[in-house]
């Protein structure tokens, strides 16, 4: 949380830490496509964040 948004090409391998709030999508001229693979857990939960707004959003490279 709280880092820039990153450029993800095809290929790339994200992993992401239980309980880290994070965001996933596509730039202003291009689609996303991505396979997430989940390893279930205990006691844990699925949250969905709230939407980027338009001035972070025109904000990425």
């Amino acid at each position: 949380m709280g880092k820039p948004a990153r450029e993800l090409k095809a290929g790339d391998v994200v992993n992401i830490p239980p309980e880290v709030k994070h965001w996933h999508g596509a730039a202003k001229d291009s689609a996303f496509q991505h396979l997430a693979i989940e390893v279930p857990g205990e006691e844990t939960s699925n949250e969905w964040c709230e939407p980027v707004d338009s001035a972070a959003y025109d904000a990425l490279p």
